[in-house]
């Protein structure tokens, strides 16, 4: 560490290197913090989290039992042992609470005060914060798998939404509207992710086993579809060609800074693909059991060398590095199946959320305390100089 900070100061090093080196430090370290919890407000499963990325401080999170909770991450008590507590909550009571499971939530990129909801009573819901008042509601034909907003876009306001149909849906909060429809897939959509370096590129996952990239400003909408086996035809199978996993592919997520694609199926895979060339890179993660019958919705580092890819994995939650896909570490402490975590980049801290209904929180280890050369003894005695130490004593210490 000294190092790296003396390198900066003589200008021998790029100033970020010492960031992205504690970065990757801390995430190496990544432990269940003992002194921290998440208030428990969900009776069931929770399939998704967001925390905005304004301030990093406030968290969503989506349960089956259609109830979404608004946290508060920062430790206003200063005091080590502390809970996240839960600001406020959609409920069961609420009037324009979702009747059925919420599957995916988001924060408005650019302003905490509204976020956006979808779930499997067919509708998204768009929300006032500070009321907690839906200012707009989407209706569908079929369940909302997923959905999302642009983190980048700066000249439109649509929102892509995954259903039971093939087709993808746009919605644009300006009118109020689906204003397009993207058609290719042939069956249910279960993941949608707008690139964080494109704002008019959308990459869609559906359980036809068939990833797609999309210009929405095109007439004709799909740029590629993904191959597993980069144009070459299956030996195995013809049927297998221009599908980028053999099973439901449920799970997608950009790299930070857009370059790459990350994918998850039901063929217990994981694949990241060049995102502008569409080619599968064929970095190998071994097995990534995924039995999910939805979408699941998993997470990457940003700011570290190498990133990081963290992936639910049954009950644990599994780190891979995503360009040589070496499995780092499991992350062990939930009860059930987790179905979702989130990564916050500024504090290098992970949430994950499990069908045992909690939210669990994963803190960076602390530095080791570095113990004296001279001795392991109490300080004290050492180096006190004796016209300073105490001269009281007790009856007991001169018997």
């Amino acid at each position: 560490m000294l190092g790296f900070i003396s390198a900066r100061q003589a200008g021998l090093d790029d100033p970020l290197r010492l960031r992205r080196a504690e970065s990757t430090r801390r995430v190496l370290s990544l432990e269940l913090n003992k002194d921290r919890d998440v208030e428990r407000i969900h009776g069931s499963g929770i399939n998704t989290l967001d925390i905005e990325p304004v301030e990093g401080r406030y968290m969503l999170s989506g349960g089956s039992d259609g109830v979404i909770v608004l946290y508060d991450l920062e430790n206003l008590s200063r005091k080590p042992n502390y809970t996240c507590k839960a600001l406020c909550s959609v409920g069961r009571s609420h009037p324009d609470a979702h009747k059925f499971s919420v599957e995916t939530v988001q924060w408005y990129p650019h302003d905490t005060g509204m976020f956006t909801s979808s779930s499997f009573d067919k509708t998204l819901k768009i929300w006032d914060t500070n009321t907690l008042q839906p200012a707009d509601v989407f209706q569908f034909e079929g369940t909302v798998y997923s959905h999302h907003m642009s983190p980048v876009a700066t000249k439109h306001c649509l929102i892509a939404v995954g259903t039971k149909s093939p087709k993808v849906q746009l919605c644009d909060l300006k009118s109020g509207s689906c204003s397009h429809i993207l058609q290719g897939h042939r069956q249910e959509v279960l993941a949608v992710s707008w690139s964080p370096r494109h704002e008019y590129v959308l990459a869609t996952a559906s359980a036809d086993s068939k990833v797609k990239l999309w210009d929405v400003r095109r007439a004709s909408g799909c740029l590629t579809t993904l191959d597993q086996h980069n144009g070459e035809k299956s030996k195995a199978s013809s049927e297998a060609v221009n599908t980028a996993h053999n099973g439901r592919v449920n799970g997608l997520c950009y790299t930070s800074d857009g370059l790459h694609l990350l994918t998850v199926g039901t063929d217990d895979r994981m694949r990241l693909w060049n995102s502008s060339t569409g080619e599968n890179t064929l970095v190998n993660y071994g097995k990534v059991s995924n039995e999910s019958r939805k979408g699941l919705k998993f997470s990457v580092s940003c700011g570290c060398s190498p990133e990081f890819a963290f992936v639910p994995y049954k009950s644990t939650i599994a780190v891979y590095t995503i360009f040589s896909g070496e499995l780092i570490t499991m992350l062990r402490g939930h009860y059930n199946t987790v179905d979702c975590c989130v990564f916050q980049p500024n504090f290098q801290e992970l949430y994950s959320g499990s069908r045992d209904c909690n939210i669990l929180a994963w803190i960076p280890a602390l530095r080791e305390p570095v113990l004296d050369d001279v001795s392991e003894k109490p300080l004290r005695r050492q180096h006190i100089n004796p016209a300073y130490e105490d001269a009281w004593s007790s009856s007991d210490d001169e018997d």
